[in-house]
């Protein structure tokens, strides 16, 4: 290969121009860059909500890339049998592209990787998607933290690189390949009628993750701490997990963010610190233990008697937000409405399911990987485990969250109840009538119906995962 062939960018969920080592180190090199997104498995198998949000993302990609002097190529089919195409199409001499942890991914770039330098060409990875790379936080003895506040104190003052800014150009092949049509791929197909519902909450692209970040820094990090439990509050959280999930904007990025605003912001800027934190925790254990994205974790829970038919009344009551627990049903309907769920939600409903109705975790994990738009394979997964008490860093399980009381202490206003909940309204808000709108209409659901008495009550279903958990630990 000539040392001007062209270098395929390979993006993923890397979908930003500035902080992106992969694509800065292409560009430094002056020879032309081609930038590619595959529609691959990998993409075919995503939930529908995640699915249509890439899309939007990838079109965010095209356009950034186009005001650069660039294009972004479409190709659908196996990632390896594309980009050889692409490579014997354009002369190309290297695929370079960001990592990702996951085993889905990590075991299609190996491949990759493995027959494209048998080709002769040169398949880099790079880095980008987190903060730090999974091997270089160890603990004391060499291993892996299975616990997170041990590695948060490892990695805090760790001085890190800053970040890259854009290119001003990407070079440019003289001839492009052909590209597919985005529109032609219909990533937003299964989301059915609820894709009309979801997409104006999504906040799309880099130009909107990096203003939805310095708004966040300069008007509520101060106050990130306390806002960031009370799901009612309509800006008190980053909101930038959308973001993060595909890579609109770099960990970096929003880490020195983060640090800038530590002498004015104290314990919110902090407590924003280690949520990113958390999300590295994630990627260091599906990382080292990729078991943990469907098998129990602690496997000593294989034996544990969880409930597995997603048929039963219950099941379903849960996923349409009628179960008769108000904390539960609010977080759920603001799942399908906005494609995201407050993270008190996500813990309020996850315990619910997995203690008071004693489900699988693996069926909330599903369903949640289908319905959201920040959908992250590490995060989604342990977030699942520490509910549920099968996870790492987990909370027991006979620590079963009051979905009650927990209305009582975050919601005490009831403005989260209103949000999202129609049916004991006689004026019920816009927000919560749209959830009718977004679901599928074989559920047969209206606003007129009456609200429904618990699937199981919060005192009852404690008493038997507890009961539960007994019966397990001593039997």
């Amino acid at each position: 290969m000539s040392e001007n062939s062209p270098i395929l960018l390979w993006f993923r969920r890397d979908l930003r121009l500035s902080d992106h080592p992969a694509l800065d180190a292409a560009c430094t090199t002056g020879r032309p860059v081609i930038p590619v997104f595959i529609h691959d498995d990998v993409v075919e198998n995503t939930g529908a909500a995640a699915k249509m949000r890439w899309g939007m993302s990838i079109a965010a990609q095209a356009a950034a890339l186009h005001d650069k002097g660039s294009r972004l190529i479409l190709r659908r089919g196996d990632a390896l049998a594309v980009l050889r195409d692409l490579v014997r199409e354009t002369g190309a001499g290297a695929v370079w592209w960001s990592r990702l942890y996951d085993p889905e991914c990590k075991d299609r770039d190996t491949a990759v990787k493995s027959a494209l330098t048998d080709d002769g060409i040169d398949a880099k990875s790079h880095a980008g998607h987190l903060l730090f790379e999974p091997w270089t936080v160890e603990t004391g003895s060499g291993g892996f933290y299975k616990v997170y506040t041990p590695m948060w104190k490892n990695v805090r003052d760790r001085q890190l690189p800053d970040s890259i800014s854009a290119p001003s150009t990407v070079p440019a092949p003289d001839q492009w390949p052909d590209s597919d049509d985005l529109d032609d791929w219909q990533m937003a197909a299964a989301m059915q009628r609820g894709a009309d519902v979801v997409r104006p909450w999504c906040t799309v692209g880099e130009d909107a993750a990096i203003q939805r970040l310095a708004t966040f820094v300069q008007h509520r990090i101060a106050d990130y701490q306390k806002n960031r439990d009370i799901p009612g509050m309509k800006h008190g959280t980053s909101g930038l997990s959308e973001n993060l999930t595909y890579g609109e904007i770099s960990p970096l990025t929003c880490w020195h963010a983060g640090w800038r605003a530590m002498d004015r912001a104290g314990t919110g800027a902090e407590t924003f610190l280690k949520e990113l934190v958390w999300r590295e925790f994630a990627y260091h254990l599906i990382y080292h233990t990729p078991r943990i994205v469907d098998r129990n974790w602690r496997e000593e829970w294989d034996g544990f008697d969880w409930n597995t038919d997603e048929r039963l009344a219950e099941v379903k009551a849960w996923k349409k937000g009628r179960t008769g627990i108000r904390f539960v049903d609010a977080a759920m309907r603001e799942m399908y409405v906005t494609g995201t769920m407050h993270n008190r939600g996500r813990m309020i409903v996850a315990s619910y399911l997995t203690k008071h109705l004693q489900c699988d975790w693996r069926i909330g994990q599903r369903w949640f990987a289908d319905c959201l738009i920040d959908w992250d394979p590490a995060s989604n997964a342990m977030g699942w485990q520490w509910s549920a008490g099968s996870g790492p860093d987990a909370t027991p399980y006979f620590r079963v969250f009051n979905p009650v009381t927990q209305l009582d202490k975050f919601d005490g206003d009831g403005d989260y109840v209103r949000a999202w909940l129609a049916e004991e309204y006689s004026n019920p808000s816009d927000t919560a009538l749209s959830y009718f709108e977004a679901i599928p209409e074989h559920w047969g659901m209206s606003p007129d119906d009456t609200y429904p008495d618990p699937v199981v009550a919060a005192d009852d279903g404690r008493k038997a995962a507890l009961d539960a958990y007994d019966r397990f630990k001593n039997g």
